[in-house]
C-alpha cells in the first residue's frame, strides 16, 4: 500500500473480491453541479448532501466492521450519514472522483499519491480545513504527518498504520512439530530446509491484488532493503539518490530470490504464486496438518485468518515472529493517509471524530479490521488481541528510534510504484535471469 496504502493499504494497501462502484455521489440538495466538490480549499463548500461519504481500499469485512464503528459513535451523534464505502480499482476511481469534484474524502495508502492530489489541486489541505499542525504533529509524530506533505501545507490525515515487518506461522502445529523461531536470516533459511526435509512446504506466497497485483512483493523487497542496507540507503532508494538498479537494492532483490527459487520452498511454486489472491495466501497454514508454515504480511492479515478455519486464537493458533535481521535491521510499516476533496463543515466534523481516540481504540477492538491507530493516545488495551497490541508497540518503538520506514513504493511516484508492482511479478514469473532487466526498466519509469 498500496497497499498499497496502501500499497499503503495500503492500505495500509487489500483489494480482494471487492466490487466496483460507480463515481457518482448523490448530488446536493440545492445548487448546481459548480458546488459539486473539492476546490482546493478556495472559497470552501457549502452544500450539505446529508451524508459523508470515505471512500477506501477495504475488504468487506473491515468495511462492516468500521461502518459499526462509525454508526455507534459517530452517526449516532450527528446530524448527517457518514458511510465506508469500497471500491475495487481504487487507485482509479480516486483519481476519477478527484478530477470530476466528487469525492468527499479517501482512505488513500499512498504518499505519493496524496502528493500527486495535491500538486492537481483536487484536495484540500489541513490547514485550510483548520488544523492544528502542531496539535497532530504531537498526535502522530513529525514523520508520519510530514508524508502528507507538499509545498509547505499537509493534506494527509494519519489514520490507520500497519506493521509489516511480520511472519505469521500455525503456533500450536508449529510448537508440536519441535520448530524454533527464527532469530536471525541464517536460521529462518535453516528451518525452511527442514521443513523441506520433513516433507512440506515451508512458504505461503500469494501476489495477486487485482489492479495492484504485485504489491506484496514490493514489501518483500523493502523489508530486504532495510535488513541488507540499513534505513540511510532505504532513504536514498525511496528519493532516487541511488538507482533502482545500484547494487545494494539487487542484493536486495536476491535474498528474496533465495526464498522464492529454492526448491520446495514456495507452496505451489514461485510462478503459480504470481496469480493467488494474497489474502488466500496464508490459507493451507491453517490445514491438517500444515500445507505451509511461514506466511510473510502486514499486520492486517489476521483478519483474514477466520474465512479459514473456525474458533482460531491468536496466540494459540498462529502467531508471528520479526522477518531476522541480515547485515542491517528495520522494521518496515505502512498506513492510510485519510485526504478530503470537499470542504463542507460535517466533512471536517467527520474527520475529527475520525481521529478521536474513542473511535480509533474502537476500531482497533475489532478483528474483523485489525486496524492499529497512529493516535499515540490509543493505548495496546484497545487491541481485540495480543498480536495486535504487541505490534502497536513495536510500531511506536521503530519511530521513537527512527529504525521505522514506511513502505518504499507508496512513497514513490505512482508511475513507479506501478512498474515495481509489475515488475516484481516478472521476476516471480521469470526468476533470477530475469532480475537485472527487471531493476532497468523500474529504474526507467522514474524518467
Amino acid at each position: 500500500m498500496s497497499p498499497n496504502g496502501d500499497k499503503e493499504m495500503t492500505m495500509r494497501m487489500r483489494r480482494l473480491l471487492i466490487p466496483l462502484f460507480a463515481f457518482a455521489l448523490v448530488a446536493a440538495a440545492c445548487g448546481d453541479d459548480d458546488d459539486a466538490g473539492g476546490d482546493g480549499g478556495d472559497g470552501g463548500d457549502s452544500r450539505d448532501t446529508g451524508r459523508v461519504v470515505l471512500m477506501t481500499a477495504m475488504e468487506p469485512e473491515e468495511v462492516d466492521a468500521v461502518q459499526k464503528v462509525l454508526d455507534d459513535l459517530i452517526n449516532s451523534e450527528v446530524d448527517y450519514t457518514a458511510e465506508v464505502e469500497a471500491a475495487g480499482n481504487f487507485e482509479e476511481q480516486l483519481q476519477i472522483r478527484a478530477e470530476g469534484g466528487t469525492l468527499d474524502l479517501a482512505a488513500v495508502p499512498q504518499p505519493g499519491a496524496v502528493r500527486q492530489l495535491a500538486a492537481d489541486g483536487s484536495i484540500v489541505a489541513l490547514e485550510d480545513l483548520g488544523f492544528d499542525i502542531d496539535e497532530l504533529e504531537e498526535l502522530f509524530g513529525e514523520y508520519f504527518l510530514s508524508l502528507g506533505e507538499y509545498e509547505g501545507k499537509h493534506y494527509g490525515m494519519p489514520t490507520n498504520i500497519n506493521l509489516k515487518s511480520m511472519v505469521w506461522y500455525p503456533k500450536d502445529d508449529f510448537d508440536a512439530a519441535g520448530y524454533e523461531v527464527p532469530e536471525t536470516w541464517d536460521e529462518l533459511i535453516a528451518l525452511s530446509d527442514q521443513i523441506v526435509a520433513d516433507g512440506s512446504s515451508p512458504w505461503c506466497v500469494g501476489f495477486e491484488s487485482e489492479g495492484a497485483t504485485g504489491w506484496p512483493a514490493t514489501d518483500w523487497m523493502e523489508d530486504l532493503v532495510l535488513r541488507t542496507a540499513g534505513v540511510e540507503v532505504y532513504d536514498q532508494w525511496v528519493n532516487h539518490e541511488i538507482p533502482f538498479d545500484d547494487p545494494a537494492i539487487k542484493k536486495a532483490a536476491e535474498y528474496f530470490g533465495e526464498i522464492l527459487f529454492t526448491d520446495g520452498y514456495v507452496l505451489g511454486g514461485a510462478a503459480a504464486s504470481a496469480d493467488l489472491a494474497f489474502g488466500d495466501a496464508p490459507g493451507p497454514m491453517f490445514q491438517d496438518p500444515p500445507g505451509c508454515w511461514l506466511h510473510r504480511q502486514a499486520s492486517f492479515i489476521n483478519a483474514f485468518f477466520g474465512n479459514f478455519a473456525e474458533g482460531l486464537e491468536a496466540g494459540v493458533d498462529y502467531d508471528w515472529f520479526p522477518l531476522p535481521p541480515i547485515d542491517k535491521d528495520g522494521t518496515l510499516f505502512a498506513g492510510e493517509f485519510t485526504v478530503v476533496g470537499s470542504d463542507r463543515p460535517e466533512v471536517k466534523d467527520f474527520l475529527e471524530r475520525f481521529i478521536d481516540e474513542a473511535v480509533q481504540c474502537a476500531m482497533g477492538a475489532d478483528e474483523a479490521s485489525s486496524r492499529i491507530s497512529p493516535n499515540i493516545n490509543v493505548g495496546p488495551d484497545c487491541y481485540a488481541n495480543d498480536i495486535l497490541a504487541d505490534a502497536s508497540v513495536v510500531l511506536t518503538d521503530a519511530l521513537e528510534n527512527d529504525t521505522g520506514r514506511f513502505d518504499a513504493s507508496d512513497m514513490m511516484p505512482p508511475e513507479v510504484n506501478s512498474q515495481f508492482w509489475t515488475g516484481m511479478i516478472e521476476y516471480v514469473r521469470g526468476g533470477p535471469s530475469v532480475l537485472d532487466k527487471v531493476l532497468a526498466d523500474i529504474e526507467a519509469a522514474w524518467n
